[in-house]
């Protein structure tokens, strides 16, 4: 996880405002590790109870882009210095005021939106209305969700690469070895920057890379934004309006419930997988609802914290389950413990804003790549040769990059105009994220046009819940509060289980898990 979320404050940087401000970098880097930890710990105790790993989500980048491209959040022009101060007044080399305090706005409309759309979730997750939901949602609209989100965010990885493309590189090239040195390179994107940043300073300090500020190519020194290490503190705690109260409009509210639905979707499918890792049985559906439900509290707390992201479950640490055979709970909840840590360390945070661009540029190409790859890998369980998957594939995705495009382009600004200007951003926001326009395409076109089950992919799609639910306590409520489960409403509470009290004949009472059932009409369209 430790890539994805560092990479996402660095994403954020130019479309907020604070690319030129890398103490700002710093400081949101910490705040992200430590809303990480902090709902790390709250889903393995209180929610799922999994060995999963919460933190930020890719899924919230694409709308929180479409919303800082209007107009309003247009970033401040500004000709204040990159270099590190080369005098004793810091503050006087440092950028300006009203360059500093850009972001904060952005932020807080960010901020307002992320907090508002998670009471959606947590109303979708507590309320069970998860499965029906999912029930609609197959292959063909999760592919083209998830792989708009990696290729929507490529100018990004252009953008930071482009100031020395060889250093970008330098992290595939190493990772391709065979050998057993490399090895572990290809696995760890962690070692992948360590290797690459030292050999930028190793180019930094034989003169291989430019002294001028003024060029592009001066980012690429590992010491270009060295100051910040200087100016950063030793310890500081993030806290819940940290970047003043957050702002709420009705449009950014609306764009950013696209990135909900998709995390929401995305996570459903990580439960199945880390139980299947973990050697728990498959998730009983009290369980999914209490895991999105408390994913919807931990994007609350991340809006509150000013982390610019929401949170999600981490499909990497599933895969490093099953790598480690590792599936401990309480190794995750360590693990919580050690990111909160690190996010009191200012300089810590400091540290990872000084990383050169074109590393950066590095890792985002390898990220957003990964990203775009897992959404194509739902597609193995569609039939590709059947003409109406292709068509519905191919056209879901060239839809959902084409029509956000058009509407970026400067000769059709303030094309959308219904005469109601809230109404008008609502739609310019919505019309411009890509993954809502491909995912609901995919969506429409997958439950309208004719095609069974399995050409569809649903049959596979669909896991069986009700298979082994003898070990289901692992599921169960901590700290004696698996007596709410024993009383005759929780067989009504969605997130809640049901044990019945029984009597065994001898006076003495059992308690007897009872999973809920479907109507048997409904078992086909089962999650």
């Amino acid at each position: 996880m430790f890539g994805s979320t560092l990479a996402i404050p660095l994403v954020l940087a130019k479309p907020m405002c604070y690319d030129q401000n890398p103490l700002a970098t710093s400081e949101i880097i910490s705040t992200i590790f430590f809303v990480s930890g902090l709902c790390t710990l709250l889903q393995t105790i209180f929610g799922n109870r999994l060995p999963i790993v919460q933190g930020g989500t890719f899924s919230f980048l694409t709308p929180t882009i479409a919303i800082l491209s209007l107009p309003k959040w247009q970033c401040p022009s500004s000709s204040a210095p990159t270099m590190a101060p080369t005098d004793a007044n810091v503050s006087t080399n440092l950028p300006t005021t009203v360059f500093t305090d850009a972001w904060k706005p952005r932020m807080r409309e960010i901020q307002g939106a992320i907090m508002v759309a998670a009471m959606f979730q947590i109303l979708i997750g507590f309320t069970g209305l998860v499965g029906f939901l999912l029930r609609f949602v197959g292959p063909l609209t999760i592919a083209p969700t998830i792989t708009l989100v990696g290729l929507a965010l490529f100018q990004a990885s252009a953008d930071f690469s482009v100031k020395a493309w060889g250093r970008g590189y330098t992290i595939f090239r190493k990772n391709s070895k065979k050998n057993l040195f490399f090895f572990p390179l290809y696995i760890d994107i962690l070692l992948g920057i360590v290797f690459s940043w030292i050999i930028s300073a190793i180019i930094t300090a034989a003169g291989g890379f430019t002294d001028d500020p003024k060029n592009p190519q001066y980012l690429a020194r590992t010491d270009a934004r060295i100051y910040v290490l200087e100016e950063a503190k030793w310890f500081r705690f993030p806290y819940p309006g940290q970047w003043g109260t957050p702002t709420i409009s009705v449009a950014s509210v609306f764009g950013m419930l696209a990135g909900v639905l998709a995390s929401m979707i995305e996570s459903v499918g990580d439960y199945y997988a880390c139980a299947r890792l973990s050697g728990a049985p498959p998730p009983p559906r009290h369980a999914i609802n209490r895991g999105i439900g408390m994913e919807g509290i931990g994007c609350l707390l991340a809006g509150a914290w000013g982390s610019g992201n929401g949170t999600t479950s981490y499909s990497e640490n599933i895969g490093a389950i099953g790598i480690t055979k590792v599936g401990s709970r309480r190794v995750v909840q360590y693990g919580a413990v050690i990111m909160i840590f690190l996010s009191i360390l200012g300089k810590f945070g400091a540290l990872f804003a000084t990383i050169p661009n074109p590393i950066v540029g590095g890792v985002f190409m390898v990220m957003f790549g990964m990203i775009t790859a897992v959404g194509i890998s739902n597609l193995q369980f569609v039939d590709l040769n059947s003409s109406r998957n292709l068509f519905i594939l191919g056209f879901s995705v060239v839809f959902g990059m084409a029509l956000p495009y058009w509407l970026s382009k400067p000769e059709n600004k303030g094309i959308i105009n219904t005469g109601e200007p809230e109404v008008d951003q609502i739609i310019t926001v919505l019309l411009r994220t890509n993954m809502l326009i491909g995912g609901i395409t995919g969506l429409i076109l997958d439950n309208t046009i004719p095609g069974s089950l399995e050409e569809r992919g649903m049959t596979v799609w669909r896991h069986d819940t009700e298979a082994d639910q003898e070990d289901l306590n692992v599921y169960d409520l901590p700290f004696g509060l698996r007596k709410l489960s024993t009383y005759k409403c929780a067989k009504y509470i969605p997130f809640l289980p049901y044990y019945p009290e029984e009597s065994n004949g001898a006076g003495t009472v059992e308690l007897k898990n009872v999973v809920p059932t479907e109507p048997e009409s409904d078992k086909n369209n089962a999650v």
